[in-house]
């Protein structure tokens, strides 16, 4: 596999979930307590899909989840409580999760690009958190999250740069990736995708087990 030429990146894009914390298991532990008051059956569920679907944002899922797996009706009481729950418990969790020991090799590697967090996770969330944990400064292009989907955030936050990397661990972080146009580096060792290896075998994608590993892979030129 051909080394990542980091440096010739002007912008760097990194999930948060499973790539810059360890919090994929606080995301999914969150939404199991936040449905559980509609049973174990159902909320183990809304966790499944949750996994199929990481990247996706919390609005979303609890959407389906009232639509699709509770009842087919929509209610927005329901709705926001669940939010209120998922919420609590992320906070809590968010604040305690292991933090990439790559994370900072990664900064002093890529000196002259821009970093930006692009996550399915709640805006206010996450820069609270990251000013809390004193990690806010290492993303001097800004911190985003939900409501505005991946979709959206890429597209608006690749504009003017010539080169993008996104790092993620799901199979929706690619694929938002592709469609802005980034390279893209598939995180192996937080991820909760389900037969990882094959999927990015058959896509050809670039992977690599953590951020310390994408600095190791870049190649002595780089740093």
């Amino acid at each position: 596999m051909e080394a990542i030429r980091l440096r010739s990146y002007d912008l760097i894009l990194l999930d948060c979930d499973g790539v810059v914390l360890n919090s994929n298991a606080v995301k999914s532990d969150a939404f199991y307590a936040a449905a559980e008051v509609y049973g174990d059956a159902a909320a183990r569920e809304l966790v499944d899909y949750h996994k199929a679907n990481g990247g996706v944002s919390r609005y979303k899922k609890f959407r389906y989840f009232l639509e699709e797996i509770v009842s087919g009706e929509f209610k927005e009481a329901d709705y926001q409580n669940l939010l209120s729950r998922f919420s609590a418990a992320v906070k809590a969790g968010l604040a305690d999760a292991e933090v990439a020991n790559g994370l900072l090799p990664l900064r002093k590697a890529t000196p002259d690009s821009v970093w930006k967090i692009v996550s399915g996770g709640d805006q206010q969330e996450l820069r609270h958190t990251f000013e809390a944990r004193d990690l806010a400064g290492l993303f001097d292009g800004g911190i985003f999250g939900s409501p505005s989907s991946k979709e959206d955030i890429l597209e608006r936050e690749t504009a003017g740069f010539e080169r993008a990397l996104f790092v993620g661990d799901s199979k929706y972080d690619y694929k938002v990736a592709r469609e802005a146009g980034a390279d893209f580096v598939f995180v192996s060792g937080w991820t909760e995708v389900e037969d990882w290896a094959g999927w990015c075998r058959s896509e050809g994608i670039h992977e690599e087990r953590n951020l310390l590993e994408i600095v190791s892979a870049s190649g002595s030129e780089d740093l």
